[in-house]
């Protein structure tokens, strides 16, 4: 498998560094180009863009060897507009953090990591927090 394009969805919790880290760490080691994009939920509209979140992320991707790293943010349910960039952005891989939620939790709110793997154009690697 060659990777080009590696789409890396952020929200911006406590374990955002860490998959950014692992996102970078495989887009250095294949050449590719990584994507961070931040979707904002119609429920998010009122909260801060996070342009800001992202340059700093940007940054310390580049910092750990990503040799090409872009940032976006759209507007819209989290699940469908990650899938709509890969297919946009060709992507070749997508990495996108899990939150481990389970039982009743994940069925009456849903999981988008879930909905990402059934539904994406290309694999998908769902990467884990680290333990607290």
């Amino acid at each position: 498998m060659i990777l080009t394009s590696i789409l890396c969805p952020l929200d911006f919790s406590a374990a955002t560094p860490g998959l950014v880290a692992y996102a970078a760490a495989l887009a250095a080691a294949t050449g590719a180009e990584l994507r961070l994009l931040h979707v904002r939920e119609p429920q998010d509209a009122a909260a801060p863009a996070g342009a800001d979140r992202l340059a700093g992320l940007r940054l310390a991707a580049e910092q750990a060897g990503a040799p090409h790293v872009s940032t976006g943010t759209v507007q819209g349910e989290a699940a469908p507009e990650i899938v709509a960039e890969a297919g946009r952005r060709h992507a070749d891989l997508i990495v996108i953090g899990a939150h481990g939620q389970t039982g009743l939790t994940r069925f009456l709110m849903g999981n988008t990591a879930e909905v990402v793997l059934r539904t994406a154009p290309c694999p998908t690697l769902l990467v884990r927090a680290p333990a607290a």
